[in-house]
């Protein structure tokens, strides 16, 4: 395929032009979105010993990749915003000057490529040609990117098409180099509309459309366009007359995001007709729209979801996606019947398997507390297989937002539930967003982690001008969507939890639905509204009325400290922190001492 004849944008061949004469690969291939190409990758891979291929009938079309040892998650601490003002990247990011990262990443890229192929991917992250989708070029020398990519974005000569001879793009360069940590980089250029990514072969560090372009690099572009990138799932909640309310929700890591995404509602729900659809898991591009209000859509078109934990009980319905066309990374291999496994998988582990590091995985291994897979282990998964995809998944137009959702793992200090008392409440209740460690995390119990809107390790500027963005669009909708604050988390004083959580919390969702259709008061607070205990349905749940009614307590004392460790948080944006912010804080308190 001659590339001058099927791209006709001048900046596309530019960009591969310059890309091969720093990286000089041997060859450079596009990747045209076709299955030929895509069967003859995967055999290629398969015979490299790139990725396996897995029991045909029992996993169909699905492989297994493993990384290297020491590139198994994301690097926060090697990812950098480079912008030419340090100010502009803020305290929360790291930040590099775009003249010195371009410099020492070139020096890391020269050559990096020789003996390899570079594979010229064009994506679009959203439904190709409709108005949310930006379109990126990445560039890589990794089959296992170009075959992730291929699942996750929309990638095809359509792309192209779409681009047309002078639209702009977002430029992506990635080499595996030689996964040398010490010179591992994420360099994100928001100026340049620029991402390079350098030494490491794991997914959320690779697959650029992913955190790179649809968080850190759109929140930049959404900032100057007058939209938002956020870290955020969204999901359509039916009723049984078949009316469906869109809620987004940003929850850190490990507060059960994907579980809520698809959700299956408790047996008492689904007799009456109720249903839960997936739009997306991760993340949600927000618009404005000619009505007035948000619509949202996911830029995904697929899932990369975390494998340990994930089974027929916790999340029946993302298990059921990985079951084709699925990339497992990092998993245990079982060579019994050629499938994976995972830590919470079954209580079944594999007796003849080969762990994530590749080698045996025998029963003096698990005696010696080996793990079969990482942690951090993958799935990639077409959001097609899932089995509550929503019908709007496709619709370019995006789904209407009724409500946002922002949740934290509180022990005692937020309630079950509580709604904003506004747009410029909510935002306020998304920028104090925390969790506290658990055992797991750290060896200090408790300690709070404030999370922004679950955006800090993603936003591609400043903290208090990404606030200030939020503000400035309540100021652009007619009718907002109304914003909640959820906790699954709250402890009793012996440590167990209160709240049964899963899908349990469609009881908390039926309530934000009806507060958003105004069909049920509310108790206020000091620190928003709360349901009143009747407004819950707890029928089947296991719940007591004594049980939600802890739930749903605020404490002064334990806000009082809240406020001042918002404060303290706060200190850190200096004059940047919008005002609106400083007197929502300032409100609370006042709130606490009446």
């Amino acid at each position: 395929m001659n590339m001058a004849e099927v791209i006709k944008n001048e900046k596309v061949l530019r960009f591969i032009d310059e890309s091969a004469a720093l990286c000089n690969p041997d060859k450079i291939v596009l990747i045209d979105g076709s299955k030929e190409q895509r069967d003859a990758l995967r055999a290629e891979a398969c015979s490299t010993g790139e990725i396996i291929k897995l029991n045909e009938d029992l996993l169909p079309e699905c492989y297994l990749h493993r990384t290297a040892v020491n590139d198994v998650a994301r690097v926060e601490d090697r990812t950098f915003i480079c912008c030419r003002n340090k100010d502009d990247a803020g305290p929360i990011n790291n930040w590099m000057d775009p003249k010195e990262a371009y410099k020492m990443a070139g020096d890391i890229f020269k050559g990096s490529m020789k003996g390899r192929t570079m594979y010229v991917i064009p994506y679009s992250m959203g439904i190709v040609g409709s108005e949310f989708a930006k379109i990126g070029i990445e560039l890589t020398d990794s089959i296992y990117v170009v075959l992730n990519m291929e699942i996750m974005t929309r990638v095809g000569l359509d792309v192209l098409e779409a681009l047309g001879k002078d639209g702009d793009f977002v430029k992506g360069l990635h080499s595996k180099c030689t996964l040398d940590e010490s010179k591992r980089y994420i360099l994100h250029f928001p100026e340049d509309d620029t991402i390079w990514s350098c030494n490491s072969g794991y997914g959320g560090n690779v697959l650029l459309g992913k955190k790179c372009f649809a968080l850190r690099i759109a929140s930049y572009l959404g900032k100057n366009e007058g939209w938002m990138a956020e870290h955020m799932l969204i999901l359509g909640f039916e009723k049984p007359d078949g009316d469906t309310k869109y809620i987004a929700a940003a929850f850190p890591s490990a507060c059960g995001k994907t579980n809520l995404a698809m959700l299956i509602p408790p047996e008492i729900y689904r007799k009456k007709g109720y249903k839960i659809w997936t739009v997306g898991d991760d993340i949600a591009w927000i618009r404005v729209g000619a009505d007035g209000r948000l619509w949202a859509m996911n830029p995904e078109n697929g899932f990369f979801g975390v494998a340990p934990g994930t089974n027929e009980k916790s999340n029946p319905n993302a298990l059921h996606t990985t079951q084709k066309g699925t990339i497992f990374t990092n998993v245990a291999h079982n060579l019994d019947n050629n499938t994976v496994w995972w830590e919470g998988l079954d209580k079944n582990p594999p007796k003849n398997a080969v762990d994530w590091k590749g080698n045996p995985w025998d029963d003096a291994a698990k005696a010696a507390g080996v793990k079969g897979a990482h942690p951090n282990s993958r799935f990639t998964a077409p959001a097609k297989n899932c089995p509550c995809i929503s019908k709007a998944f496709d619709d370019p137009k995006g789904v209407p937002l009724s409500a946002i959702v922002f949740g934290g793992r509180r022990a005692k200090t937020a309630p079950l539930v509580y709604q904003s008392k506004g747009w410029d409440n909510g935002v306020f209740v998304g920028s104090i967003m925390a969790s506290e460690t658990t055992a797991a995390a750290t060896g200090a119990v408790g300690v709070v982690r404030r999370d922004p809107m679950a955006m800090r390790p993603f936003c591609g500027y400043h903290m208090g001008d990404y606030f200030a963005h939020w503000i400035e669009m309540g100021k652009k909708v007619k009718n907002p969507p109304k914003i909640f604050n959820v906790n699954w988390f709250r402890l009793d004083d012996e440590g167990n939890f209160l709240w049964p959580g899963f899908g349990e919390n469609m009881r908390v969702l039926e309530w934000i639905v009806k507060r958003c259709e105004e069909k049920v008061g509310a108790v206020e607070t000091p620190i928003g509204y709360v349901p009143d205990p009747k407004d819950i349905n707890l029928e089947d749940s296991g719940v007591s009325e004594a049980t939600l009614k802890e739930l749903l307590t605020v404490d002064k004392a334990t806000w009082q400290k809240e406020a001042d460790g918002i404060e303290e948080f706060y200190k850190q944006f200096g004059d940047r922190l919008p005002k609106e912010l400083s007197a929502e804080l300032a409100a609370l308190k006042a709130n606490l001492a009446k």
